[in-house]
């Protein structure tokens, strides 16, 4: 691609040719700088005189003693595997002495530094927004073995992550198209629903009244009567904490004001209790069951285990 323009430089009774240098915005990315060459043209001595050139501008390579922008890699995800050095620079100062890591730059624009320890937490990383560029390596740098050096800046904190690369064992490009997301297995509304189904994990002879009866401050998950025909509220968590406890104490006093319905029992059920939920529970007369997510699904079945 190339682009014609006037450039137009001032003289003051001094006929040099210049080079002018221009950003080219190709396809929503920044492309290498383009450069420009103003040869001498014959003008009039003085501050005012002015001379005129038609040029084309014409995109080099890259310039080796500057910075050249990457294009970020729309939908697509680059993993490069390299022995580099890596330091962070801003808030706080940190550095990884060379070493054979993986290299994550994901489409979102975000960079983060991989070893083979660590489980899936990065070494380090810069987080979106944020701009990749990649420098030619300095003469002292290069002398050291540096082949390539990363420089990628934040654009609003301006820390920057800085990783200088003497050798590449794996660069490639993936797209992973549109991800549907984490489903969680275990929900609250799966276990009130295994629950449900299942009442008499609670107890022999419970029968379900209905699920999500309805209070004046949010329905109760589940409404059910005993062996002895007492009704029962039945709070449902992932994890059991202090917070709903106090929950379940509201519907209480509110469904022991419903003649038809009181007395009001309680059961605090969840995948895992908090020690501090289950003291405040009992200290209420609230009846806590863990329940078993597997055991609910019929996947795990106690009765058969050997031990």
């Amino acid at each position: 691609m190339s682009t014609t323009t006037t450039a137009r430089t001032r003289h003051q009774g001094i006929h040099a040719s210049a080079t002018l240098r221009f950003d080219l915005i190709v396809d929503g990315f920044t492309a290498p700088r383009a450069i420009a060459s103003v040869p001498p043209q014959p003008g009039r001595s003085g501050t005012s005189g002015l001379s005129c050139a038609t040029t084309e501008l014409r995109p080099p390579t890259a310039w080796p003693d500057e910075p050249t922008t990457r294009p970020d890699y729309p939908g697509r995800m680059r993993l490069v595997i390299a022995r580099c050095r890596v330091d962070y620079e801003g808030r706080l100062q940190a550095h990884l002495p060379l070493a054979t890591r993986l290299l994550l730059v994901k489409a979102d624009g975000s960079v983060l530094v991989h070893s083979d320890g660590g489980s899936y937490k990065p070494l380090n990383w810069m987080s979106p927004p944020c701009l990749l560029t990649e420098a030619t390596p300095d003469p002292a740098e290069a002398a050291d073995g540096v082949r390539a050096v990363w420089v990628v800046r934040h654009t609003k904190s301006g820390d920057a992550l800085r990783v200088r690369i003497h050798e590449v064992l794996h660069d490639s490009l993936h797209e992973l198209g549109v991800d549907p997301g984490l489903v969680k297995e275990g929900v609250e509304s799966h276990l009130q629903a295994l629950l449900a189904e299942h009442i008499h994990t609670l107890g022999e002879g419970w029968t379900l009244v209905r699920r999500e009866h309805p209070t004046a401050i949010g329905p109760v998950d589940i409404l059910a009567r005993d062996a002895d025909r007492v009704h029962v509220a039945i709070e449902i968590k992932r994890r059991g904490e202090i917070d709903g406890v106090e929950q379940l104490t509201r519907y209480l006093e509110l469904l022991n004001r419903d003649p038809l319905l009181a007395p009001v029992q309680g059961v605090f059920a969840a995948q895992e209790i908090k020690p501090q939920a289950r003291v405040l529970a009992q200290d209420r007369g609230i009846r806590c069951v863990v329940l078993d997510y597997d055991a609910l699904r019929g996947i795990d079945d106690a009765e058969s285990r050997l031990f």
